[in-house]
């Protein structure tokens, strides 16, 4: 039997010593070669070092948040024999790659395949042939396969010989207005119920496009500060926050009136007020003024979306605690220097924190998860969680807040930790961004026959349809991630079958952005979900700190990664962080569609110097072509 081995810190460049911020392995633990033991970093990079046999883990000799340095022990190994035999599956070459390096590019983690992230869920194995395109599968001849849990069908009930509208559509937003126009463009009669004076929904109005605008704000305002220490000092910004919301609004409407006009030119009829079903074909239109009429329909799609999720004990009628909604009106009475709770580390907790934080208000995040985004690759985190962590009052994960009370000079927030550690604290306003829930329960889904899931959710098939035939469910309404995007490509598909049109949703993954600084963006596969999930995968890593554009532009913490199937080399999975992020994003999703590998987009010729490249050089890295860092073949500081 062999004797165990030592494997010890390698090579780690200019550093002395660096931080331990992974083990992951543990005594007893099987590894095979070239599995992850540590993730190791400093200021500048990380790096995963990996074991250099297969065997079992005897003794572990580091742990999370020690410091080493070259030659310092890792973990002692219990070593196989030579003849123990290596599973690793080899992937077919690309024709115009280079030869590979005995044992190179091998799977870092060994199992059955799962699925890719997005709206329908896929095998990561090579299918016996490419999948169609996006747009063959939407021609494509078939019956709808149900994307979510099946539920038996309401019995078809004759809509009236004469309706008032041939389609009826529920809700104005990106999922909605898209659907209206859609359908109107393929000759049906169209009428788009909305309750609000604009149309565009949350997204437009109180959403995605205010909250950018404003981070684009805060973004110049942070641009401004930093490039002091390059001798352009613009001194502290006098921010006239009345002038600025004035600007986002003008945005808005810019956007909002041309919706108007483009609903005018399409002949779609918008109705104001609030609808709801009183039956399977009519809906009860309640307006502003209190006034009630019915309207009949042939068909209808609900693109109701969601509303703000709230916790239980808060101050009722307390204007001091706000929903995202609220933030984004920047409080005239709420000076910069106030104190402000975000109760929520995901996405829209984060990108508030980010606005407050540039205004010059003193920001404090509350998450009751371990970490920040949550499942969202922790690499891709880390240089987020660490700017923040310079900019904002406090971060404390793993708490819950227990009491918020309210009193004249504030809200005093209480809060305890997984330790039973309790805090408590003044603020001047409290945001609650814990999540979205959808508005299900406020179209008479019932009356209408129409399933409602115990989530709230609504189940419909591949064509958008829901246990009703005639009515369709779109966007928020619906399983899957909470996302405009999501609702736009739905709302395309609901209204191509309504027309009568051969359509499915078949999106293979949906990006995900964060549009904090920097921006967080994934799609498809993530490191957490294959590890959870024993999927096999390889990766390719390339650190900003080697881009040209991220060094001229002072923002040199992103990373942009690339994962692969192991058998295919096909791109299966994608996360950046940096700078414009979620720009980047795109073209690993189309790579994802298209069946892309590894050697497709390293031979795609991409603009130079550009944040776009680092997805090419992170293709580069995994087939081993990269020219712009200096790959080791173990150990390698991905610098």
């Amino acid at each position: 039997m062999a004797e165990p081995i030592r494997i010890v810190v390698p090579d780690i460049g200019d550093f002395d010593s660096v931080d331990v911020v992974e083990v992951l392995v543990s005594p007893g633990e099987h590894v095979d070669i070239d599995a992850g033991l540590i993730t190791l970093e400093s200021d500048k990079a990380s790096m995963e070092v990996p074991s250099t046999h297969c065997g079992i883990v005897l003794e572990v000799a580091v742990s999370l948040g020690d410091k080493v340095g070259e030659g310092d022990l890792i973990v002692v190994l219990d070593v196989e024999d030579e003849s123990h035999p290596d599973h690793r599956a080899e992937r077919p070459r690309h024709p115009h790659a280079p030869p590979a390096a005995a044992g190179e590019r091998v799977a870092e983690e060994v199992g059955e395949p799962s699925a890719a992230q997005g709206g329908q869920r896929t095998a990561l194995g090579a299918p016996a042939s490419p999948p169609a395109s996006g747009a063959q599968r939407r021609l494509r001849e078939g019956t709808a396969v149900p994307r979510a849990t099946a539920t038996s069908a309401a019995p078809a009930v004759a809509a009236p010989r004469d309706v008032d509208a041939e389609v009826l559509v529920l809700g104005a937003g990106p999922g909605g207005y898209t659907a209206a126009f859609r359908v109107a463009d393929l000759g049906r009669q169209v009428v788009l119920v909305e309750p609000h004076a604009n149309l565009g929904g949350v997204c437009l109005n109180v959403g995605c496009i205010p909250s950018k605008a404003l981070l684009h704000a805060g973004r110049v305002i942070e641009e401004a500060a930093e490039f002091a220490a390059h001798g352009i000092d613009f001194g502290p910004p006098n921010i006239d926050r009345a002038r600025l919301v004035g600007w986002k609004e003008e945005v808005v409407g810019r956007l909002t009136g041309g919706l108007a006009q483009l609903a005018e030119r399409r002949k779609v009829d918008v109705v104001r007020g609030h609808g709801r079903f009183v039956g399977p074909h009519e809906v009860e239109i309640a307006d502003a003024d209190g006034g009630r009429r019915t309207l009949t329909f042939g068909q209808a799609i609900v693109a109701v979306g969601s509303r703000p999720a709230m916790i239980p004990g808060l101050p009722e009628g307390d204007t001091r605690v706000w929903d995202s909604t609220d933030a984004l009106e920047l409080d005239p009475d709420f000076e910069p220097d106030g104190r402000l709770l975000v109760i929520g580390g995901g996405i829209i907790g984060l990108e508030m924190a980010t606005v407050y934080a540039a205004l010059g208000y003193r920001v404090t995040v509350v998450e009751l998860l371990p970490r920040l985004l949550t499942g969202v690759d922790r690499d891709l985190v880390r240089p987020l969680q660490r700017r923040l962590a310079g900019r904002l009052e406090g971060i404390h994960t793993s708490t819950k807040v227990t009491g918020v009370k309210a009193q004249k000079n504030g809200l005093m927030v209480s809060m305890e930790d997984d330790d039973g550690e309790t805090r408590s604290g003044l603020f001047g306003r409290v945001l609650v961004a814990v999540g979205r829930r959808p508005n299900s329960d406020c179209v008479g889904a019932e009356a209408a026959g129409v399933h409602v899931d115990e989530q709230g959710f609504v189940p419909v098939d591949d064509q958008q349809r829901t246990n009703v035939p005639h009515i369709f469910a779109i966007g928020d309404l619906v399983p899957g991630p909470m996302l405009a995007h999501k609702a736009t490509h739905e709302g395309k598909v609901a209204a191509e079958v309504a027309a009568g049109e051969k359509s499915g949703f078949e999106a293979r993954v949906i990006p995900s952005v964060a549009y904090t600084d920097p921006e967080v963006a994934w799609v498809g596969l993530t490191e957490t979900e294959a590890k959870q999930n024993g999927t096999a995968y390889e990766k390719g890593v390339f650190p900003w700190g080697a881009s040209g554009r991220a060094l001229t532009l002072g923002r040199a913490e992103g990373l942009t990664k690339l994962l692969f199937d192991p058998s295919t080399g096909r791109v299966v999975g994608a996360g950046i962080v940096g700078v414009n992020a979620g720009d980047l994003i795109a073209e690993a999703a189309l790579a994802i569609e298209m069946n892309a590998d590894g050697a497709d987009l390293a031979l795609t010729v991409h603009p130079h110097p550009t944040l776009s490249e680092t997805v090419a050089f992170a293709a580069e890295a995994y087939e081993g072509t990269i020219t712009d860092l200096y790959m080791q073949r173990r150990g390698r500081m991905r610098t």
